[in-house]
């Protein structure tokens, strides 16, 4: 009878330093796990798992939105939903991408640094998709057709690519200049994110009267903003960990707590902007230039080739830079190897 054996974890003293995680004690994978190890861990208690699982099954949610709502949607002949279906694509890729990451971080250092470059290629391209749908939908209706709407798109596309090269580079300083990969990969993301919600803090802050567009996706971004300040507070701060060493190694580290505000938030986002585009629909198309397939999806296309080219590029150095050694720190003292039992 064919039987496996799940793999062993050890405490932080017993894997390279380039594996460490600020507050978290214990619960490591081998840094050279094989990917059927990789695979098999998502099944054990260690201090991956429950990245893993808040994201792998999210991504399943949001495909099952995506289908019900195509039964609803013409997304192939209503030109008014093609902003929507990019969207809906990259709002299930960006988790799925991030779960695969977590999942397979631990083959090697490099194989860590390449997972996390894709992770942060989709996030990347995740705030695009929000910059599509924000556009489309959320625009202030005095905004609609003014030089700030016609060039919203084509910002987040490049905002995209400063995201994931900043974000990518980060990487880079982690051992050497851990404060400053820090700031440059919280700026990375938080940069994009102010840009693609300018319209909603408008709408929620600073818009009063007529052409304000107050109905009841208000409330949706409202709870959307709310997680996406958590999710940024959790990513920056690594709190609880911080304040506890090793108390919150397998439940309740603020990884954790990050991927649960980030599917929420996102979760409130889509409700809301479902809500705009039902209640806004008669204004949008007889004000709003109309979608076009090419342009939305040529869009989308370019920025996910460049985005994968900054990924390649990034991977190029790792792989060949004389410098790269020091950032994959893939080797420990013998004295403190793992063991296999």
């Amino acid at each position: 009878m064919l039987t496996l054996k799940l793999p062993q974890i050890f405490r932080v003293h017993q894997v390279p330093r380039i594996f460490w995680e600020d507050g978290i004690i214990s619960g490591y994978r081998h840094p050279k796990s094989s990917a059927l190890d990789c695979v098999l861990s998502s099944f054990q208690m260690n201090n991956e798992t429950i990245n893993i699982w808040t994201h792998f099954l999210p991504t399943w949610y949001f495909l099952w939105r995506f289908l019900v709502l195509s039964h609803s949607l013409d997304f192939w002949r209503d030109s008014y939903t093609w902003p929507f279906l990019a969207y809906m694509c990259l709002v299930c890729l960006y988790p799925f991408t991030s779960s695969c990451a977590h999942t397979f971080s631990t083959m090697s250092a490099h194989a860590r640094h390449i997972c996390y470059f894709l992770d942060y290629g989709s996030l990347s391209l995740y705030s695009l998709g929000c910059a599509f749908t924000y556009g489309a939908y959320a625009m202030p209706e005095r905004w609609v057709n003014g030089p700030f709407h016609s060039y919203f798109v084509p910002t987040a596309a490049f905002n995209s690519f400063i995201c994931t090269s900043l974000s990518c580079y980060s990487r880079f300083l982690e051992l050497e200049c851990p404060s400053l990969c820090k700031i440059l990969r919280t700026v990375a993301f938080l940069y994009p994110f102010l840009f693609d919600n300018i319209p909603l803090f408008y709408r929620l802050l600073f818009c009063f009267g007529d052409g304000c567009t107050w109905n009841d996706s208000v409330a949706g971004y409202f709870y959307h903003l709310l997680f996406a300040a958590l999710t940024g507070f959790l990513f920056a701060s690594h709190l609880p960990e911080r304040l506890a060493p090793g108390r919150f190694d397998f439940i309740g580290h603020s990884h954790q707590l990050f991927h649960v505000c980030a599917v929420v938030g996102t979760h409130f986002q889509l409700e809301a902007v479902l809500r705009d585009l039902r209640l806004r629909r008669a204004w949008l198309s007889a004000h709003a230039p109309a979608a076009i397939f090419t342009h939305t999806f040529a869009t989308l296309g370019t920025a996910l080739l460049g985005n994968l080219a900054v990924i390649a590029a990034f991977t190029a150095v790792l792989l060949h830079s004389s410098g790269s050694r020091l950032i994959l720190q893939s080797s420990v003292p013998e004295a403190e190897r793992p063991k296999e039992k």
